[in-house]
């Protein structure tokens, strides 16, 4: 018995194994995803892409959190490594949602570019997610963004909705926002020496508030809250405000958090219970936005998660921290 076990495991990997061969024997995975060199040996597995040598050097220094580096030949692949590649289905299909918006003109590295040259592209591609926009389109359907099955597709879009009723009628939802308010920090004085801040979220129609901490301007909330999101979505409105007994609530900062850079790399990405832990998205800081500093978005234990830190607005000081949680309603 012990034998026949053994037999079929080794057959079992080895069909595996047969499987990833022929992935690699397709021709847009002949050439390196990032520089187009010819004959790749290597391969990111949890992004799914094949790699020629000196682009994996590129993609190891990313850490595992980003790119996961294996051999083709040299390395003993995992079942769950060499389906994240079949998934994907190879180097065009990754690069249709990691190069769906490369700026016109923008030279991808060759085979001869430098070491420089070659770091800076891929770490804009896969680290800094500079050339997946918002409202990506997908060019394909095939590979993990069909196979998790959490999508519907329609031509080239990824649509994902479901219809609930509300006082404004009928509303198309895409998802659920968890929202954990953590803490605030050097918040304004509102009172004679202190305040008592409380939070309110805003999305659309929707309002949702932390309770009123008393007499702290480093206040600590630990508090989750839950908002549906439309398919029709703009900006998380923060607002935060000292609470009065007597009077009306004096004001404490505002801010506006963009949902988009979170959504369209979770909807790009798919199940992300089918991923590792990895960094799927970025918002970056600018004088534009609310940010203290650059905010990553995380596959993390199966979820999506971003940690923002936000600067409070129209106010003399105030910063607030939030990790936010995206569940999309088919999920």
């Amino acid at each position: 018995m012990s034998r026949r076990y053994g037999a079929d495991s080794g057959r079992a990997a080895s069909d595996m194994t047969r499987k990833l061969r022929e992935l690699l024997q397709k021709s847009d995975n002949r050439i390196c995803a990032d520089c187009s060199a010819p004959d790749p040996k290597w391969a990111s597995a949890n992004i799914g892409v094949f790699i020629c040598l000196k682009c994996s050097g590129v993609h190891r220094s990313l850490g595992t959190h980003v790119s996961k580096v294996l051999s083709v030949s040299l390395d003993q692949w995992a079942d769950d490594d060499i389906n994240s590649m079949i998934e994907v289905g190879g180097n065009s299909y990754a690069n249709a949602i990691y190069e769906a918006f490369l700026p016109e003109g923008y030279h991808k590295p060759h085979r001869d570019s430098s070491q420089e040259e070659r770091a800076d592209f891929i770490r804009s591609k896969y680290e800094l997610q500079e050339f997946l926009k918002p409202s990506l389109r997908l060019v394909s359907n095939k590979g993990s963004l069909e196979a998790t099955g959490s999508q519907k597709h329609t031509g080239s879009n990824v649509s994902l909705s479901a219809s609930f009723n509300s006082e404004a009628g009928m509303v198309e939802f895409i998802g659920i926002l968890k929202v954990k308010v953590i803490r605030g920090t050097k918040l304004a004085v509102r009172d004679l020496i202190s305040s008592d801040p409380y939070v309110v979220l805003t999305l659309g129609q929707q309002k949702a508030k932390t309770s009123v901490i008393k007499r702290s301007l480093n206040p600590v909330w630990n508090e989750e809250l839950k908002l549906s999101v439309p398919q029709q979505y703009g900006p998380l409105k923060l607002q935060m405000f000292d609470h009065d007994m007597l009077s009306k609530d004096d004001k404490m900062g505002d801010a506006e958090i963009d949902l988009q850079p979170m959504i369209s790399a979770a909807t790009a990405f798919g199940d992300p219970d089918l991923l590792a832990d990895m960094q799927i998205g970025r918002w970056l800081k600018s004088p534009d936005n609310a940010l203290a500093r650059d905010s990553a978005v995380n596959v993390i234990g199966g979820k999506v998660k971003q940690e923002v830190s936000l600067r409070l607005q129209n106010v003399e000081s105030g910063e607030v921290e939030l990790e936010l949680e995206w569940i999309p309603l088919n999920q």
